[in-house]
């Protein structure tokens, strides 16, 4: 999928970067770790600038964002389980990943849409229980430009530093992504556990 990616990019510059944003945003299997490291490399061997890089990647990614804001708006928890358990192998998404993000979208509110812009697969699912929730379309657009703009610069430059050693980043971010779906994962269940001890103690 990388070789793709990067040829797609290759080819179409600018408008290649943001359309891979968007699609990113819309399809998890898409990853951004790619994607975000090549276009700083693109700066170094391209006639493209850091600054556009980090604005077209930014658009990209709200586009994408927004279109998910937009599918959340016209669907509940229920919808949206029943879809992934009937199409969710081709995004290669679970319901339990579903039922992660709604629950941390539940416990930390609007800041969930702003941090989970750094985190794997939530950066973009994090979208759809915004939308359920009605999440104010201002404070949506605000903290998903933000979090997806420090985001995208730190890979960005990182793979403008690395230069034709750009892929090394995709491979350290595979090993921060593992940590983070492990870490994730733990608090779901430590969180089960004190919600269950709570209603036994209180029983």
């Amino acid at each position: 999928m990388a070789d793709w990616i990067t040829e797609f990019m290759s080819h179409y510059g600018y408008a290649g970067i943001f359309i891979m944003m968007a699609v990113e945003n819309i399809f998890p299997p898409i990853p951004s770790e790619v994607i975000l490291p090549f276009s700083g490399f693109m700066t170094q061997a391209a006639s493209l600038s850091i600054g556009g890089v980090i604005v077209v990647s930014t658009t990209g990614s709200l586009a994408g964002a927004v279109v998910l804001y937009g599918i959340g708006s016209l669907m509940d928890v229920e919808k949206l389980e029943s879809f992934v358990e009937r199409h969710g192998h081709r995004l290669r998404i679970k319901k339990e990943d579903v039922q992660r993000v709604e629950s941390w979208f539940q416990r930390y509110g609007i800041w969930a849409v702003l941090l989970g812009r750094m985190i794997p697969l939530v950066r973009s699912l994090i979208s759809l229980p915004a939308g359920m929730a009605n999440m104010k379309l201002s404070l949506f657009l605000l903290f998903t430009i933000l979090g997806t703009m420090v985001w995208n610069t730190i890979l960005i430059l990182v793979g403008a530093l690395m230069g034709e050693s750009w892929s090394e980043v995709s491979r350290l971010l595979e090993v921060y992504s593992t940590i983070t779906y492990i870490g994730l994962g733990t608090g779901c269940v430590l969180l089960m556990f004190i919600i269950i001890r709570k209603k036994i103690l209180s029983a």
